[in-house]
């Protein structure tokens, strides 16, 4: 889902981070409330449009923040583990690397979300009014009532029952509760959300058609997510359940092939890159796990010196990020990978390599189960 990634401030315990694309709504928002929103109901000078511009897109990333953060304090009381929140051009979204452990969980974590975005539009209004009362200036209550307004709308959107929207979890919830079978629940509130997203997407093309080209791209791009997410959701209630009691250790190949610290880069390049065609390799010395190389570093070094330097002067160390153990969770494993864009885990046990686990390997293990319909409920 996500591309670059920078991490602002830890909340709470929770890593807030935002997306590139973030910048991008961060500039839309603030130029449609300067030059479209606040003029239209408050008079003032062309700077103060632009004042009230950059408070407002910085209130809403604060409301989205306390939204995002409520899911993650009730998903955190039930002990499901979260990696942070991250903020990205569609909202908000809180990182958890596994599904609820009960129907009454997904609806409470869920229902997080919309109430708290509804008690932040409220006190929006509250301070409006006593602003007003108080004698505050214009422009401040113009962005107080413009951020109640939009705290209002996030909670109305959200309560659409389209997964994965808090609505459509919340329906998820209900239908887990009443057949106990999430995978039934999801196939069902994500067919509702995929369904939901066409509709946006015909809404968008008719905006475009009738000249209303920001708003017809705004709907189009909506739905293009919405139902890309709620597909993407089902897919992955289907891997969790499918891999669900299996370990790293039954998929992982052992024996992989490694590089040694003594090989020059010239040789690692024809050797090993364009032989194996892989982008990362461990690099071992008297079987002892002691770095990693990818492509990007060998690229870092010019082509001409090649000869001169070997793996081990740019080795760096294999972070948690591309190792897991070998009796560690095969859903976990698929989470990080999923989480940081890695193809490829070195499973590692205490300082040596034991094998390498693929994502490939994964999916061809979850194609078949799927094939044979052998899953759980």
């Amino acid at each position: 889902m996500f591309g670059n990634r920078i991490t602002l401030f830890k909340l709470l315990g929770f890593e807030v981070r935002i997306d590139a694309s973030w910048l991008l709504l961060a500039l839309l928002v603030t130029w449609s409330l300067a030059k479209g929103v606040f003029p239209g109901s408050y008079k003032a000078a062309e700077s103060t449009y632009w004042a009230m511009g950059v408070f407002g897109a910085l209130g809403l990333f604060l409301s989205i923040i306390f939204h995002e953060l409520c899911h993650s304090l009730v998903a955190t009381r039930y002990g499901i583990p979260m990696k942070g929140i991250t903020l990205f051009i569609f909202g908000g979204v809180a990182e958890m690397d596994d599904e609820p452990p009960s129907a009454r969980a997904e609806f409470l974590m869920a229902i997080a979300g919309p109430l708290s975005s509804l008690a932040l539009g409220l006190t929006f209004h509250g301070i409006t009014y006593a602003g007003r009362n108080l004698g505050w200036p214009g422009s401040i209550s113009t962005v107080t009532s413009y951020l109640g307004l939009i705290n209002f709308v996030l909670a109305g959107f959200n309560l659409l029952p389209a997964f994965p929207l808090d609505g459509g979890r919340v329906l998820r919830s209900m239908l887990w509760g009443w057949k106990g079978n999430l995978r039934w629940a999801t196939r069902i509130s994500s067919s509702i959300g995929s369904t939901f997203g066409i509709l946006l997407i015909v809404m968008g093309i008719f905006g475009l058609f009738r000249g209303n080209f920001i708003g017809g791209l705004w709907w189009l791009m909506i739905g293009l997510f919405l139902r890309n997410a709620a597909q993407m959701s089902y897919s992955q209630v289907l891997a969790r359940k499918v891999l669900e009691g299996e370990t790293v250790r039954r998929f992982m190949v052992p024996d992989p092939i490694t590089v040694s610290r003594a090989l020059t880069l010239e040789e690692f390049v024809n050797d090993y890159v364009y032989r194996y065609h892989f982008k990362m390799f461990p690099v071992v010395s008297f079987d002892r796990l002691v770095g990693c190389i990818t492509v990007r570093q060998a690229a870092e070094v010019p082509r001409e010196e090649w000869r001169d330097h070997t793996v081990g002067e740019i080795a760096g160390a294999c972070t948690p990020d591309i190792t897991v153990g070998p009796d560690e969770d095969a859903v976990r494993a698929l989470a990080k990978m999923s989480r940081t864009t890695n193809s490829r885990l070195l499973v590692v046990e205490g300082d040596r390599l034991v094998g390498i686990v693929t994502l490939k390997d994964m999916l061809r293990f979850l194609s078949l189960k799927l094939e044979l319909r052998d899953m759980k409920p």
